[in-house]
């Protein structure tokens, strides 16, 4: 008796803590560069930007709409090539089914897979998160 209650605490804990928005923060553009050899954080601000998305998470169309505006982003500071070479990467590396620290919805603990946010969610990361431009 006294394991399934310590095991039912320790389960409703976790769907607690689980529900629980982490305090944002980018890595800039992960495993990829912020920029050039000259101007070392040219897209940094789309990365940025493309990470808040990333931290909240949301729906499939969320996700490739973050994506599509990563893409938008740093080819209007002049790199259309590098905006194809980020889209790919992110359309593959930023599954929310794997456990990194820069998959969709990572602001929330693993395993957070696509779905509209709730009320409360949506409270959490108004709460949470500094506006990004």
């Amino acid at each position: 008796m006294q394991f399934l209650l310590t095991f039912a605490l320790t389960m409703v804990s976790w769907l607690t803590l689980a529900a629980d928005l982490k305090p944002f923060a980018s890595d800039g553009c992960s495993a990829f560069p912020d920029g050039t050899l000259e101007q070392n954080e040219l897209w940094l601000k789309c990365c940025t930007a493309h990470d808040y998305q990333y931290w909240k998470g949301g729906t499939y169309k969320q996700r490739l709409a973050a994506d599509k505006a990563l893409k938008h982003c740093v080819e209007q500071v002049g790199q259309p090539e590098i905006a194809l070479l980020m889209l790919a990467g992110v359309r593959v590396g930023g599954t929310p089914y794997l456990p990194t620290t820069f998959r969709w919805g990572y602001g929330w603990f693993y395993p957070r897979f696509y779905g509209a946010l709730t009320r409360e969610e949506l409270l959490q990361v108004n709460q949470t998160s500094p506006p990004i431009e």
